[in-house]
């Protein structure tokens, strides 16, 4: 019952100073200014590709200065769309599922998930903005079995586990797998990433750090990876490739947190992402001497 992933929100100190930050990075532009009463939160939202990006300030004691006030900015939450909402609301009343209802959306908390705040709309087609594409995936760092995880978000969100694409990674020391919601058309998914106190890395790290269970990255496709590379470079950007060195990269990377206000995000070109997603045949071949992926 879930559809896409839609947008992320990120805790800032400031919306305005963010925004500029987005902006600068990323080509998002700013949509919409609003409050929300359950964050007790200003929230500044900016359109990125086909997605949104919620940057909240505190307005005053609440989740968002409690994250920032333990944490410091960053990955607040993620936010996912429905084309059912009415239907996926009623569900997880029906399965007594801890949430709040504001604006016409869902605010699930972490305890309601596995340390995996999200957020999730009704499901609006928007128009693309900017080299950005749109937001595919956000990581759910795990310390907790990931199939138990796996099966309790089938169950929540009524999702087919056999479209599931289980992963590994002796690199990252993790085992999981991706919640496809609707592959091969979308890349669409939560990713479960169980991490283990022998397999040292970030992500056990993080783990370790945050206490369990929790929200760790997201990840975005870009039909221009060479024009958003070269943006962020200018910006002074401090970017990992994928592999070889950022100067040849032109099909993966990821964004250091110090960069955007806390938030650690990958970045692939068109389709790069089928590779670890269970369907490499889906992987459309990078175009010689063009200077942006495929679209």
């Amino acid at each position: 019952m879930l559809d896409r992933v839609d947008r992320m929100l990120i805790a800032v100190r400031s919306r305005n100073l963010a925004a500029a930050t987005f902006a600068s990075m990323l080509g998002a532009q700013p949509d919409r200014d609003s409050r929300s009463a359950c964050l007790n939160a200003h929230r500044l939202v900016m359109r990125l590709g086909e997605s949104e990006l919620e940057l909240c300030e505190p307005a005053g004691p609440g989740p968002v200065q409690e994250f920032i006030d333990r944490w410091g900015e960053g990955l607040l939450a993620a936010g996912y769309a429905s084309s059912r909402f009415d239907a996926l609301a009623a569900h997880l009343d029906e399965l007594g599922v801890p949430l709040a209802r504001e604006d016409g959306r869902l605010h699930l908390p972490g305890t309601s998930t596995f340390g995996f705040p999200m957020v999730i709309s009704p499901l609006v087609e928007r128009p693309r903005i900017g080299p950005v594409s749109f937001f595919y995936e956000a990581t759910n760092t795990l310390d907790t079995d990931w199939q138990v995880v796996a099966q309790r978000y089938a169950t929540m969100f009524k999702l087919d586990a056999s479209r599931f694409s289980p992963i590994s990674s002796k690199r990252f020391g993790y085992e999981g797998t991706l919640t496809l919601f609707d592959p091969p058309a979308r890349l669409d998914r939560i990713e479960l990433s169980q991490t283990f106190a022998d397999r040292p890395g970030a992500m056990r790290r993080f783990v370790e750090r945050r206490g369990g269970d929790s929200l760790y990255m997201c990840y975005l496709e870009t039909h221009d990876f060479d024009g958003l590379k070269a943006r962020m470079l200018d910006a002074g950007a401090t970017l990992t490739p994928r592999s070889g060195d950022i100067a040849s990269e032109r099909e993966g990377l990821w964004v250091h947190p110090k960069n955007l206000h806390g938030l650690l995000l990958g970045v692939s070109r068109t389709s790069l992402a089928w590779e670890w997603s269970g369907r490499p045949e889906c992987v459309q071949a990078l175009p010689v001497g063009s200077g942006s992926a495929a679209a």
